[in-house]
């Protein structure tokens, strides 16, 4: 994937030149660039490239772990509550 379909507007790249830039202000670059990305682009295959570019040389950057928990497989959807929940659970 190219870089200019990867980071169209530059965020993610500008977020690594911002000299202490804070975990949170992090996070609100990465919803701003996964906003940007054009429809059909893989996010996931945009991180990448992105970590690929960008983590080597940026050791301890706080991007670094927002892009990888972008990675990561989102935790199975399961019931929480509801009246069927608690009888369920009285057994």
């Amino acid at each position: 994937m190219e870089m200019s379909k990867a980071d169209p507007k530059g965020l993610v790249r500008e977020s690594y030149a911002i000299e202490g830039i804070t975990l949170g202000e992090c996070r609100s670059i990465f919803l701003d660039w996964a906003l940007s990305l054009a429809p059909g682009t893989d996010p996931r295959e945009a991180m990448r490239v992105l970590i690929a570019t960008y983590g080597p040389d940026n050791d301890g950057h706080p991007m670094n772990g927002v892009l990888a928990a972008g990675l990561t497989e989102a935790p199975a959807a399961t019931r929480r509550g509801g009246r069927s929940g608690r009888l369920a659970a009285r057994g």
